[in-house]
């Protein structure tokens, strides 16, 4: 089911094959628990208070700043250390694909917007393939950094196949 947003033409394309079966990976995409192993940039804490897992369905999360750098810069843009973000669900296709629109209402001086992510999972025998595609943020550099993090958490998501797989 989907309710039908398309990528931008200028998104980005990040991509992962993982070493485990595409359910495990699903798994970790799509459940409070799952999420919370892993979904967080760098420095970051996740904990999951809402799950509606379909087309229009939300997640809602706080993510915490916990290491020196994050608690920096989230003081130095004026955000608080703790936030409570949203996304909403816009395509549910298990295990194959997810696809949501996070709110950006974070940065400083920019009115609150929504860019489209989209995850396709494909199993590959044994191992997983997964290509992210994220939408453009309002600037080039915020849209590296959002680009950036969202690699990172990707490298995260490995970490915690590797750790119930092993």
């Amino acid at each position: 089911m989907t309710t039908e947003p398309a990528s931008s033409p200028d998104a980005a394309r990040l991509e992962r094959a993982y070493d485990a079966p595409a359910e495990l990976v699903w798994e970790l995409l799509t459940t409070a628990a799952g999420l919370e192993e892993w979904w967080a940039p760098d420095g970051f804490a996740t904990r999951v208070g809402e799950i509606e897992l379909k087309p229009g369905g939300r997640l809602r999360y706080t993510m915490t700043a916990t290491a020196p750098e994050q608690v920096a810069f989230m003081r130095e843009t004026g955000n608080p250390l703790t936030a409570e973000l949203l996304k909403t669900f816009t395509e549910v296709v298990a295990p194959t694909r997810l696809a949501y629109l996070p709110r950006v209402d974070f940065v400083p001086g920019t009115d609150p917007y929504e860019h489209l992510t989209v995850i396709d999972i494909e199993a590959a025998g044994d191992r997983t393939n997964l290509v992210m595609t994220i939408d453009p943020l309002h600037d080039e550099a915020w849209t590296r950094e959002y680009r950036a993090h969202r690699g990172t958490e990707l490298d995260n998501l490995e970490a915690a196949i590797r750790r119930r797989t092993n």
